[in-house]
């Protein structure tokens, strides 16, 4: 127990060394005071990325079709509600788009900062995703896109949370989040057969994760070009991981739309959230009929 006191007090030490104080209005909340916990976790789900797989590959997949029914509804309700709040607490606190500080709008921020906690703890839920995949031995939805996005996010955010958990760091979650009550909405209704010729909108999920690329790229550059106090350095790294996801989307959409034959659906996964076929539940062809995501 000492040592892991102690190697947990250097592991600490070490991110406090790279990032500076971090912000006391944060402290004692869940998972953020160590490192450690968000660190294991990530290792544990890279684990059971690796060796999922081999686990599974002489048993029957499973089906899962009422837990993934159970599953994607509650994180779209989580999503609309951190949706909602995030909207709702920036709008009380006056916050602007092109640029907003850290320390403006006194407990509006602490109700942004809770909001965001929420979209933090989501990216652990979310490792459910891909566990499902393995689960149900949709090796082939395991890309490096979804796994890389997954696993970075969890950590990210734990950085946000206890370094800028507030003002300019709203915006993202916001749109993230209104474009996962839209995604895990389709998931879960297309774990229920006779919902599957309603699902004609799914291509325009992928334009929706798209524009918020885009617009999650503008909205941090435009505080770096007009500062407001808040961190240069990491506007400067959110404008890089952000840039690292559309190189990789973009390749993806390529492999996966260009090839693809006449007539054929795929959508894809990773960053904020899809993958070919689906992240975890059933889909429908073209015309209508049923078909499990491939």
């Amino acid at each position: 127990m000492d040592q892991l006191v102690a190697f947990d007090k250097k592991v600490n030490s070490f991110v406090d060394y790279l990032f500076g104080e971090r912000d006391s209005r944060v402290r004692g909340w869940l998972l953020l005071d160590s490192y450690l916990p968000t660190l294991s976790f990530t290792l544990v789900y890279l684990l059971i990325v690796y060796l999922g797989p081999v686990y599974m590959k002489n048993r029957p997949a499973y089906s899962l079709k009422k837990v993934l029914l159970v599953y994607n509804f509650s994180v779209t309700m989580l999503s609309l509600y951190m949706l909602i709040e995030l909207i709702s607490a920036s709008w009380a606190g006056g916050y602007r788009l092109q640029c907003q500080s850290l320390h403006g709008a006194g407990d509006a921020d602490i109700r942004v900062a809770k909001v965001l906690w929420w979209y933090y703890f989501s990216k652990l839920v979310e490792f459910l995703d891909t566990i499902f995949f393995v689960l149900r031995k949709k090796n082939n939805q395991i890309s490096f896109l979804h796994v890389y996005h997954h696993a970075s996010m969890f950590n990210i955010w734990w950085c946000v949370l206890n370094w800028i958990p507030c003002g300019q760091s709203f915006f993202g979650p916001t749109l993230n989040s209104f474009i996962h009550v839209l995604m895990y909405s389709y998931y879960g209704l297309s774990t229920i057969p006779y919902m599957h010729r309603y699902l004609w909108w799914k291509r325009y999920l992928t334009q929706a994760q798209l524009v918020q690329f885009v617009l999650t790229i503008t909205h941090t550059l435009s505080a770096a070009v007009v500062p407001c106090g808040f961190p240069i350095g990491c506007l400067l790294f959110q404008s890089s991981y952000m840039t690292t996801l559309v190189i990789l989307f973009v390749n993806f959409y390529i492999q996966t739309y260009r090839k693809r034959q006449a007539g054929e659906e795929k959508l894809p996964i990773g960053v904020s959230d899809v993958n070919k076929g689906h992240s975890n539940g059933y889909s429908a062809s073209i015309n209508g009929s049923k078909q499990k995501s491939q």
